[in-house]
């Protein structure tokens, strides 16, 4: 999916709303066990109700590597249920050296035909670039991260002036345009926004940590949007686990349905 096209879905649905398919057996409503596929069956009921209001959708991979054979076959029938016109984000965090990465491209870009892959950066452009020489793919890389653990680097303050994340941004934004390359920003470093843009002002920003974490929709959509809007903004938890009745899957859609109202406003008023 283009950059331009992306933007056409956002505008088409007043959204810039992520679905995190972070699907735990061990969290979903007991009545779906009996089904030949409990976690798909889950996906595709949650993609059923939220698709109206979502703009991507993001697996978590190790919530389907952990099962192994089953939960890849569970993960790529998700993938073929999620309908064309919806972002696609595999939330696998590899990074390792070129030939290795090439390999894990090959896997998520043409083996499974997702839009995108997150990425970390730490072993610098020979492990990302493998990523960026897939046409119209994407590689989601690594920039603030919202778990308390991410201070322990992130906010290192180099010699040259400046911090880690940011030298990050600044270098990795060398390696591909804003066409390739996205970064994740969780919505608990909202604060930070205002730089980011500065050393990035026109990529994409995939932004987890609304709802369950605490993350402000408004201070993201406030100091994050740029012109395309520039934003795709992760809820899993507060969605797909908001009940675990039978209803489940009519909770998430109203979920989803508040998130989206939201994003419109913001849309009109901060785009």
């Amino acid at each position: 999916m283009t950059k331009s096209e992306l933007f056409e879905q956002i505008q088409q649905k007043r959204s810039y709303l992520c679905v995190g398919l972070d699907t735990d057996i061990n969290k979903i409503p007991q009545h779906l066990l009996s089904a030949e596929d409990p976690i798909f069956e889950f996906n595709k009921q949650i993609i059923d109700a939220t698709s109206e209001y979502a703009v991507a959708y993001k697996p978590n991979i190790a919530f389907y590597e952990a099962h192994g054979v089953k939960g890849w076959e569970s993960l790529e029938k998700t993938i073929d249920y999620i309908p064309d016109d919806i972002f696609t984000i595999a939330d696998a965090k590899r990074g390792d050296i070129g030939n290795t990465s090439g390999m894990y491209a090959r896997a998520f870009f043409d083996n499974m035909s997702f839009d995108s892959v997150t990425v970390a950066p730490y072993m610098g452009i020979d492990s990302v670039s493998p990523f960026l020489a897939f046409e119209n793919k994407w590689v989601i890389l690594l920039g603030l991260t919202s778990n308390e653990g991410g201070k322990d680097f992130q906010y290192l303050t180099l010699e040259k002036g400046g911090t880690l994340y940011e030298e990050v941004l600044r270098k990795s934004a060398e390696w591909g345009g804003s066409d390739q390359l996205m970064y994740v920003v969780g919505a608990t470093r909202a604060e930070a926004l205002e730089r980011i843009r500065e050393i990035i002002p026109d990529h994409f920003l995939l932004v987890p940590g609304v709802g369950a974490q605490g993350g402000s929709l408004e201070e993201v959509s406030k100091f994050g949007m740029n012109g395309q809007c520039g934003l795709l903004v992760n809820s899993s938890r507060g969605i797909i686990y908001a009940s675990k009745e039978e209803d489940f899957a009519q909770v998430a859609a109203e979920k989803a349905k508040e998130l989206q109202t939201q994003m419109n406003n913001y849309l009109d008023k901060y785009l």
